[in-house]
This record gives structure tokens, C-alpha cells and sequence, in this order.
């Protein structure tokens, strides 16, 4: 590992243990008993979860913050470099290509974050965590699962908010409204209140994985199974639903001419 990957790889795991702390902080305070946050709503998590992307995306400063691995597998299947750096004169002076081993060390980072957000947001909620509470709203605070449990459905939900998520990535860089990390936090929200109701909307493998493993492993008062039954389709659904974006980039980059 290089010291641009080596700090690209820091800087993924801080950004996305912000992302989950205060994504799954936002969940914790909406749903787990006693909160001054309790039944906030869905709207609420919508925000809550677009502020924590914004933040994120900050903090991840020097990797080009992905926070992500859809976003990851979007950039290598549409050929962009995934993070660069430029000079004082604005010409690019390092980047972190779009290469297997990149992206594995991309993967490792963003789920070790993702881990580590959600057990940072367990103590911030301990207390409430031990309240009495069904299992189901418990696991509920670590990872998605669906209002109604269709696979098929389910995965094609996953792939089709994935996708917009990954698109916006892919072409917002050829536009000349570069307003970064707002403009990212906003298509997650909207995406939330558009897309969201059926599964909760993962669109991040690490996101609902790495703390789907937290649950396991935290030793959560009356917390139940952590339903691995439906743990492959917020993993592959977004992982499809990057690919599908990363293609149509490619084509959409060919018909244009760009």
C-alpha cells in the first residue's frame, strides 16, 4: 500500500464511521423507547440520514470519499480514478486508479468504518438500547429490512435506488454545478422519501452489513437474530444496482461524445 492509499484508506474509514454513527444514531433516536426523538418519524431519518452523508463526505476529505462500496464498484466500472489530487495550479498531481487492489483496500475501509459507526452509535444509545424494546426495532437500528419481505422485490427496490445514488456520482462531475457534498447528502434524502419505504433503503453494502455484524457480535439486552436470511440482498442489490450505473455512464459518455 502506497502512502496516497494509505491515507485514502484512513480517511475511508473515518468518513464512513461518521456516516453510520450518526445515521444509525438518527434511527436509535426515532425508534428506541424514552428518546427525545421517539416517533419522529420517517422524514426525520430521511434528514438524518442525509446530514450524515454530508458530514461524512467532509471528514473523508483525502479518498475522494466513497463511503461506500456501490460507489466504489460505480467508479471502477466507469473508469474514473477514485480519488486525485491536484496542485495549487489545479492540474492533477497523484491519483488512486480504478485497479482491483484498490478497490479491495476501498471495500476493507469502508466496512471496518461502517463497523465501527454502528457500535459508536450503541454506546451513544446504551441506555435506550436496554429498554425494553421488540428485537425487531433493535436490529432495526443496524441494518434495513423490508416493510413487506418479497427477495425479488426487495433486490430490485435496492437496485434501483443504488442506481440513482451511483448515476448522480458519475455524472455530477461533468456538470457545472459542482456542489459537492450538499448536493450527494440531498439525492440521499430524496431517494429516502422517494425510494426508501419498501426496504429502508441500504444502497451501501457497508452500511448494512458491517453493522448487521455489530448486532451480532454487541451484547444487546433482548436483541434477537440479526436476520441473516435477508442480509444478500441490501450486499448485492446495490452492488448491481452500481454496475448497472457505471454501464450506462459509459454509454451515456459515448452517445455524448464526452
Amino acid at each position: 500500500m502506497n502512502e496516497l492509499m494509505s491515507q485514502a484508506f484512513v480517511s475511508e474509514i473515518l468518513g464512513t464511521a461518521t456516516l453510520l454513527l450518526l445515521g444509525a444514531g438518527v434511527v436509535a433516536n426515532v425508534i428506541l423507547p424514552k428518546n427525545k426523538g421517539f416517533n419522529g418519524g420517517w422524514l426525520l431519518i430521511n434528514f438524518g440520514w442525509g446530514l450524515a452523508v454530508f458530514t461524512g463526505v467532509f471528514v473523508a476529505f483525502r479518498s475522494g470519499a466513497h463511503l461506500n462500496p456501490a460507489v466504489t464498484v460505480g467508479l471502477w466500472v466507469a473508469d474514473k480514478p477514485f480519488f486525485t489530487v491536484t496542485g495549487p495550479d489545479g492540474m492533477v498531481t497523484a491519483s488512486l486508479l480504478p485497479t482491483a487492489g484498490n478497490a479491495a483496500w476501498y471495500f476493507l475501509a469502508e466496512f471496518i468504518g461502517a463497523f465501527i459507526g454502528a457500535v459508536l452509535a450503541f454506546l451513544a444509545y446504551k441506555k435506550h438500547f436496554d429498554e425494553d424494546a421488540d428485537p425487531a426495532t433493535k436490529l432495526a437500528v443496524f441494518s434495513t429490512g423490508p416493510a413487506i419481505r418479497s427477495y425479488t422485490w426487495n433486490f430490485i427496490t435496492e437496485v434501483l435506488g443504488t442506481f440513482v445514488l451511483v448515476i448522480f456520482v458519475l455524472v455530477s462531475g461533468a456538470t457545472p454545478h459542482a456542489i459537492g457534498p450538499l448536493a450527494v447528502a440531498l439525492v440521499v434524502l430524496g431517494i429516502g422519501a422517494s425510494l426508501g419505504g419498501p426496504t429502508g433503503y441500504a444502497i451501501n453494502p457497508a452500511r448494512d452489513l458491517g453493522p448487521r455484524i455489530a448486532h451480532a457480535i454487541l451484547p444487546i439486552k433482548g436483541k434477537g437474530g440479526s436476520d441473516w436470511a435477508y442480509s444478500w440482498v441490501p450486499v448485492f442489490g446495490p452492488i448491481v444496482g452500481a454496475v448497472l450505473a457505471g454501464l450506462t455512464y459509459l454509454a451515456l459518455k459515448s452517445f455524448y461524445g464526452l
